[in-house]
């Protein structure tokens, strides 16, 4: 393992704003997404997928800095962000549909390849959307997320048997009028290093969408999927020969670097795994600059 160029990581890379949604109409109804970059130029795209919490707000700072390499698309999941909960009490929200969900947006945006870059739960829906449609990926990159048996992780488990009970969602959104305990240790304290240096316009726009149906929409995501989804494509990501960096936080209470190296193990693309000293779970938003030099030069590798 290496660790990644060193960076000033405690200068923000942009004035931290919400960036402008577009929507594209889908099987399962409307999902919003960030288009930013050079599309225009004809540069290949990238599609960065977030976790649960969060929404793609989170990789505003990246996508900033590398919108002149890449056209820079970022999808909100359901109930995030602003793409709503599918009306269809049976649309599959399971990691497999949200891979679906990822392959008809590709297709939606004229997308034949992708440079995929993935957090967190967003990180196991990219390793089951490029098990099943290899051919959209160009590479691969993936930061702290849920790996093999290790979903939910343990120390989130207790969230989910809230979500369960319906008792997580009020909480949520309980947050988005309490900005000192969204910011504490039980809020997003969990993922950032300095939730303190967190924008009131990046916590609203995190929090806010949770707050119309109390949070109903989180649940349901977070209680559509298992392990199972995510151990059953352990056999097709064997196969995945997509070049693939794996960088990942050292200082994640969540994912520990065990995985990572696991990740190393299951997937025979893995080029790199490039660790970043003491960064928590949401690493890519918090030290962009970071993960900015990891992308140009894997990037630049397999242009």
């Amino acid at each position: 393992m290496t660790p990644p160029p060193k960076t000033d990581s405690a200068q923000p890379t942009r004035t931290p704003t919400v960036l402008r949604r577009r929507t594209v109409s889908l099987s399962r109804g409307d999902v919003a997404y960030i288009d930013h970059g050079d599309g225009d130029a004809g540069k290949p795209a990238a599609l960065f997928v977030h976790g649960v919490l969060v929404n793609a707000d989170m990789w505003r700072s990246v996508m900033w800095e590398v919108g002149g390499l890449r056209r820079c698309i970022a999808p909100d999941l359901p109930a995030h962000g602003a793409t709503p909960m599918p009306q269809d009490d049976a649309a599959d929200l399971s990691l497999r549909g949200l891979a679906n969900m990822l392959d008809e947006l590709c297709e939606g945006l004229g997308l034949a390849q992708v440079d995929v870059v993935a957090n967190d739960t967003g990180g196991a829906i990219a390793q089951v959307f490029a098990a099943h449609y290899p051919e959209r990926i160009r590479t691969l990159t993936l930061t702290n997320c849920d790996v093999h048996d290790n979903f939910p992780p343990e120390a989130f488990k207790p969230f989910i048997a809230l979500a369960q009970t319906g008792e997580l969602g009020p909480m949520v959104a309980a947050m988005a009028g309490d900005p000192v305990l969204a910011r504490s240790e039980v809020g997003f304290g969990m993922g950032y290093a300095h939730p303190e240096q967190l924008h009131d316009e990046i916590l609203a726009s995190y929090l806010d969408p949770f707050v119309a149906d109390q949070g109903k929409g989180l649940e349901r995501l977070l209680t559509a999927s298992s392990a199972a989804d995510l151990m059953a494509v352990a056999p097709l990501l064997a196969e995945l020969q997509a070049p693939t960096l794996v960088a990942w936080g050292t200082g994640d209470s969540f994912f520990e670097e065990a995985w990572a190296d696991r990740l190393e193990a299951m997937i025979p693309g893995v080029e790199r795994v490039a660790l970043v000293p003491d960064a928590m779970l949401f690493w890519p938003d918090e030290r962009a600059a970071d993960l900015v030099p990891l992308l140009h030069d894997f990037w630049s590798a397999h242009a």
